[in-house]
């Protein structure tokens, strides 16, 4: 039998096992990373659930778009929502070059993301308060310190931070650099400039534990995985102590919030768009052009000159 068996004589896709059958098919033929498998995956999970509960046996372009509308009703985010529209274009392109179901998801796009960023950055004054106010008399403090005034003043990624190891630390033109391995790279192919402002707090951290170079960088102390590579979750979970230790306690001030302040103030500072771009390894300078929009907004906003016309 040939790849007609995945379709019934009147053109219905099968369901159940034999369905689950074609989606591992799927699976094996992306050229992805193993963490992108496993999103397309929890995704058209999804979708095949919703298309049952419905009894739905031959799936239109009208379901897909009930199904878009169905996420929506659910309250997700515009980026959730995209990526698991993503997962079933993906699919029934698959599908379609298969010869075993039309591609009746063609072209229906995802959730319009919404203007600027879903993260607020920090002001000067609150960079200030936040380094000031963590305790470096203990490992766990020199640990925050290094951590949170690295990625203010790098604009790291926090993946890109658990990623690190203490020998990604070396010498570059007569500095001291860090290697990462950024968003969406197999290696570590670029680095960020460590100041003396940067490197000697880590290396006061670094002391408090024994370094190896191909040890985490910055490593729990926790009893129960003390030694090993922090989580995301737990990146996230520090940071937002500390924030909230000076009171502010806002949903959009995050980890995630420090490596938009160290862009913001590298324009400010008087960092060109190509050189913030670089710094926040943007591979579109519009994201970087972002930001530059942002700041020009606030700092030449026409309601000041509305103001002097009425004060006028």
């Amino acid at each position: 039998m040939d790849n007609e068996i995945a379709v019934k004589q009147d053109g219905a896709l099968i369901e159940g096992a034999e369905l689950r059958t074609y989606l591992d098919q799927f699976f094996l033929s992306l050229d992805v990373k193993d963490s992108t498998k496993k999103a397309y995956r929890k995704s058209l999970k999804r979708f095949i659930e919703w298309i049952t509960e419905k009894g739905m046996v031959t799936p239109t372009r009208e379901d897909i778009l009930a199904y878009k509308s169905h996420l929506r009703a659910q309250g997700l985010s515009s980026l959730t929502l995209s990526s698991y529209i993503v997962a079933v274009r993906r699919f029934f392109e698959w599908a379609e070059g298969m010869k075993l179901y039309p591609n009746i998801a063609k072209g229906i796009k995802g959730a319009k993301r919404a203007k600027g960023f879903r993260k607020d950055s920090l002001t000067v004054a609150q960079v200030k308060k936040l380094l000031s106010n963590i305790d470096r008399s203990s490992s766990q403090g020199k640990r925050d310190y290094a951590m949170l005034n690295l990625i203010t003043r790098t604009g790291l990624r926090t993946i890109e931070v658990i990623m690190a190891n203490t020998g990604d630390i070396r010498q570059k033109g007569g500095e001291a650099v860090l290697w990462i391995q950024g968003k969406g790279r197999d290696a570590k192919d670029d680095f960020v400039l460590l100041t003396e402002e940067t490197l000697t707090p880590i290396n006061e951290y670094l002391k408090t534990k024994k370094v190896e170079e191909i040890e985490p960088l910055f490593t729990s102390l926790s009893d129960r995985n003390r030694g090993k590579r922090l989580t995301t979750r737990s990146i996230r979970r520090l940071a937002k102590r500390h924030l909230r230790n000076i009171g502010l306690d806002n949903g959009r001030l995050t980890a995630h919030s420090l490596r938009h302040t160290a862009i913001t103030l590298s324009l400010q500072g008087g960092a060109t768009i190509q050189e913030a771009q670089a710094l926040g390894r943007h591979a579109d300078i519009n994201t970087t052009l972002i930001y530059a929009h942002n700041i020009n907004r606030i700092a030449q906003a026409p309601e000041r000159k509305i103001d002097a016309i009425l004060r006028g």
